[in-house]
C-alpha cells in the first residue's frame, strides 16, 4: 500500500481488436509521466507472450511482461502473460492461474478491482476495444471510490462491445479515441470525481 503513496499505476484493459488501440495510446504517453502502466489484454493461452516485445516498438518506456511479486515502478509498462490473471497487491504484481475456463475469464475486471482497492480515488482505468463486457464491473468499483474511468469512443474501436458495455452501465467518465486519452486522463492528475460522462 505504501508503494501507491508515491507511484500511481494506470490500468489498461483490451480484448480482440485492442492491440492497435494500445499502440495508439502508448505512443502518446509522455516517457516521464511519473506513472506506471499495467496492461491486460485477452490473449490466446497457447501462444508465447509477445505483447511486451510488440508494444516496446511504440514507446521509449521499458515494457516488461509481468512476473510474480515484481515491484511497480514509475515510467514503465507491465503486460499480462498468457493464461494468467494479473492483480496488484501491496505495490507488487501478483499472478494467478485463471479459475474460470477460457471464454468465461474476466482478467480486466480482476486488474481494475485490485487497483481500486490499492489506489482508491487515485485509480485510473482505461477500457479499449474488445468483445464481451470484461472491465465493466472493474470500472464500477473504481468509479465508486472516486477514481477516473476512461473508455475508448466506440466509433474508434475495431470491436465496440466492451466500450458500449461500460456506457450502458454508466461507468464511462472520459470518452475519446485512443490517441487523445493519455493527455486527457493524465491532466490533471487523479482526484475525487463525481460527474459521469455523457453517452457519445
Amino acid at each position: 500500500v505504501q508503494m501507491f503513496q508515491s507511484v500511481i499505476a494506470i490500468s489498461i484493459g483490451a480484448s480482440a481488436g485492442g492491440f492497435e488501440a494500445l499502440e495508439q495510446f502508448l505512443r502518446q504517453v509522455p516517457p516521464q509521466s511519473g506513472l506506471a502502466y499495467i496492461v491486460v489484454q485477452h490473449l490466446d493461452p497457447t501462444q508465447k507472450g509477445m505483447l511486451a516485445e510488440l508494444l516496446q516498438r511504440v514507446t521509449p518506456m521499458p515494457v516488461r511482461q509481468a512476473e510474480e511479486m515484481m515491484r511497480v515502478e514509475p515510467d514503465r509498462v507491465y503486460v499480462i502473460p498468457p493464461d494468467t490473471e494479473l492483480s496488484v497487491v501491496h505495490g507488487a504484481l501478483h499472478l494467478e492461474k485463471p479459475a474460470e475456463p477460457r471464454g468465461l475469464r474476466l482478467p480486466i475486471n480482476v486488474l481494475f478491482s485490485s487497483l481500486a482497492r490499492a489506489q482508491r480515488y487515485r485509480s485510473i482505468a482505461v477500457v479499449l476495444s474488445g468483445r464481451g463486457a470484461d472491465g465493466t464491473l472493474g470500472l464500477q468499483a473504481i468509479k465508486a471510490l472516486g477514481g477516473l474511468t476512461v473508455v475508448q469512443h466506440p466509433d474508434s474501436a475495431q470491436l465496440h462491445p466492451i466500450p458500449r458495455s461500460a456506457f450502458a452501465a454508466g461507468n464511462a467518465e472520459l470518452v475519446a479515441p485512443p490517441p487523445q486519452l493519455p493527455a486527457r486522463s493524465l491532466s490533471p492528475l487523479p482526484r475525487p470525481r463525481a460527474h459521469p460522462a455523457r453517452h457519445p
